[in-house]
């Protein structure tokens, strides 16, 4: 047995996540960032256009650039498997789909005059899901509440203090999705 053959696909929906995010990137990169704008951003766009409803899952996959990618991509690679492998690929798939839904309706509806791309509601979503892994029944984890009190706290207070082109609220809405889902999913397993 050859070495490409010890190789295992082990979390497809995390790992087809980054290669799609990182196909959408070198499009972008090879059409000066048309495609970016035409598929991989949320925006404000008329209700009559097929690519706006697409746009609600797709804004996800979409990245400025290499680092944005990277930043979203290691942390999607390292949690996003253990998450995978605990509520299984179309969970996940659902969750990730639900997260950035959500988020892009959020985008649409509040802020008219910007775009939203990138992984970090997805991202936030699975670093708040991991943290109720393991938890014991009818007991809320220190790891959830420090979890949140750091992260979003922090995206709180950002929101609040900096003007930059991160959208806080992006993150705290994955953050939310992750809580209630991860929260949703214990209770069905009793």
């Amino acid at each position: 047995m050859g070495p490409l053959h010890r190789i295992q696909y082990n979390s497809p929906v995390i790992l087809t996540f980054a290669l799609l995010s990182l196909g959408a990137l070198f499009l972008g990169i090879w059409t000066g960032g048309t495609s970016t704008a035409l598929c991989f951003s949320v925006y404000r766009a008329p209700l009559t256009d097929p690519l706006t409803y697409l746009r609600f899952f797709t804004h996800v996959l979409g990245h400025s650039n290499y680092s944005h990618y990277i930043g979203n991509m290691t942390l999607l690679l390292v949690i996003g498997p253990p998450m995978e492998e605990r509520y299984g690929s179309e969970m996940l798939l659902k969750m990730i789909a639900a997260t950035a839904f959500l988020s892009g309706l959020v985008q649409f509806l509040c802020f008219p005059g910007a775009a939203l791309l990138g992984a970090s509601g997805v991202v936030f979503m699975l670093i708040v899901l991991s943290s109720l892994a393991g938890a014991e029944q009818g007991r809320i984890p220190l790891t959830l509440i420090l979890v949140y009190a750091i992260y979003i706290g922090g995206e709180i207070a950002d929101g609040l203090l900096q003007s930059d082109n991160i959208s806080q609220l992006t993150h705290i809405i994955g953050g939310t999705c992750g809580a209630v889902f991860g929260m949703a999913l214990r209770r069905k397993r009793r």
